[in-house]
């Protein structure tokens, strides 16, 4: 069973299975399966990371941030983080200001994509298979499994079509939803002190991460 742990610590927590989960995205080679318009649209965005990844001038060291980019901009066109950050917060996301929701979502953002970006390179090998897909109204589960050896771990996007695109607004890894996880660890800090101080504990720890 997958645990998580605080992500203030430099231990194992949420910000690392979302590495596991980009890492997939990334490097991951799809395995025939089961395919609707939900699970297209994952594979269209695996598709062309895989082609961002492959390119032999992108590999280039002195190509990296500019491989870094076109990754995060091609991840951020299929997860909608504005929607993560409302259900990562939960009921205080209601109180803020356009101003303070849009520095929520960027931090969160940042956290999110900063866990994972340095750690790419360093994962090969793993496999997804498409096991199946669920829609109600606009709402869709894509169930997937991440292999990798004798390993399998059990990987699931939850998405919401808005303009017609499916869009990922949770990830649930062997079980553990990444969205909830963040919202008790966000629910905490928040009943322990203030808001203020959740958002300054978050630009802390994503400098830290941003930090050479």
């Amino acid at each position: 069973m997958i645990t998580m742990r605080n992500i203030w610590t430099g231990r194992r927590g949420v910000g690392s299975w979302f590495t596991v989960l980009m890492i997939v995205i990334c490097i991951g080679v799809a395995v025939p399966g089961y395919a609707g318009p939900p699970t297209d649209s994952m594979k269209t965005t695996i598709d062309e990371v895989l082609r961002i990844v492959r390119e032999k001038e992108l590999k280039q060291p002195e190509k990296a941030e500019e491989r870094r980019h076109l990754l995060e901009k091609v991840v951020a066109a299929r997860f909608d983080y504005t929607e993560m950050s409302r259900r990562a917060l939960g009921a205080p996301w209601n109180q803020l200001t356009d101003q303070q929701k849009q520095e929520f979502v960027d931090l969160f953002r940042t956290l999110l994509t900063n866990s994972y970006a340095d750690k790419i390179e360093t994962y090969s090998g793993q496999g997804v298979q498409y096991l199946h897909e669920r829609t109600e109204k606009e709402y869709a589960e894509v169930r997937t499994k991440v292999l990798s050896g004798k390993t399998e771990i059990p990987l699931d996007y939850r998405l919401i079509n808005k303009a017609d695109d499916w869009r990922v607004y949770d990830v649930v890894v062997d079980g553990v939803s990444l969205v909830n996880n963040y919202r008790g660890q966000f629910t905490k800090i928040l009943r322990a002190s203030s808001y203020s101080d959740l958002v300054d504990q978050l630009r802390k720890k994503t400098d830290k991460l941003k930090a050479p």
